[in-house]
């Protein structure tokens, strides 16, 4: 992994390949390595996954954050990097951090995408959901509450054949901070809104959702309709695609940067 200062923090990316610049960005708990499978299979692009802020092997900055901030990371590494005209897919948290970029930053992107991901705020179930999380870090430790998220984020029907997904998965997650895993917790239950992002858009849109997800159901990811809109199920999916159907999800990714162009 290398290193790029990003205001006061540091934030871990790698970089590989030539071409067309894509940008990935990981799920909470997890880190650039839940691409590893599809960053070598985008093979006509250079490939950039970036450890979010409190995820991975990037630093975590003193007091709260929103995903607003996480995306203004994302800008500031653009620029220090000098990318431009790049797209960028975002898995689940990545999501929300890729829509907070094409609001604020759309003239630096091509094109961008949501990958078992959501437009939508948190409910108040959704909230109460995350402050529960906070306090099972709190009174449990880190091991225990990603021994008890992971499972739940594959398709319930596979678990026995995706047990080396699943493993690996848990032990990126046993590496996040859980001050960085609290603080993004905060950060995914204030979100807001952002179906209009989508909407008023003019950049050509790709939505993935798996079709045994039951983290975020494909009507929270395909909560806008529109002719820049692209939508993909993955059947045998639940909320880990880049784990699940690497090899689809990678198709669909490059038929979309391709048609694109």
């Amino acid at each position: 992994m290398d290193t790029q200062r990003v205001g006061m923090n540091e934030l871990a990316y790698k970089d590989h390949g030539e071409g067309q610049a894509v940008i990935l960005l990981h799920g909470f708990c997890g880190n650039s390595e839940y691409w590893e499978r599809v960053m070598p299979l985008l093979d006509e692009c250079r490939v950039i996954t970036v450890d979010l802020r409190g995820h991975g092997e990037s630093g975590i900055p003193e007091g709260g954050f929103s995903i607003e901030d996480m995306a203004a990371d994302i800008n500031y590494f653009m620029d220090q990097k000098q990318l431009k005209d790049v797209y960028m897919f975002g898995h689940s948290l990545g999501g929300y951090v890729a829509l907070s970029f094409a609001e604020q930053f759309p003239e630096k992107l091509k094109g961008f995408g949501l990958i078992h991901s959501t437009p939508l705020p948190d409910d108040e179930n959704g909230k109460d959901k995350r402050t529960e999380s906070i306090k099972k870090i709190d009174s449990r430790g880190m091991e225990a509450f990603i021994d008890e998220l992971v499972p739940k984020l594959f398709n319930q029907d596979r678990l026995e054949d995706k047990s080396e997904e699943i493993d690996k998965a848990k032990q990126i997650g046993y590496d996040t901070s859980p001050a960085g895993a609290k603080e993004t917790l905060k950060a995914m239950r204030s979100r807001g809104d952002r179906r209009n992002v989508i909407q008023d858009s003019r950049l050509p849109i790709l939505l993935v959702a798996g079709a045994k997800d039951q983290i975020i159901p494909q009507e929270k990811t395909f909560a806008v309709e529109g002719e820049h809109i692209r939508t993909v199920v993955l059947d045998n999916s639940g909320h880990m695609g880049l784990y699940e159907e690497p090899e689809k999800l990678s198709l669909e990714m490059k038929s979309f940067i391709s048609d694109n162009k």
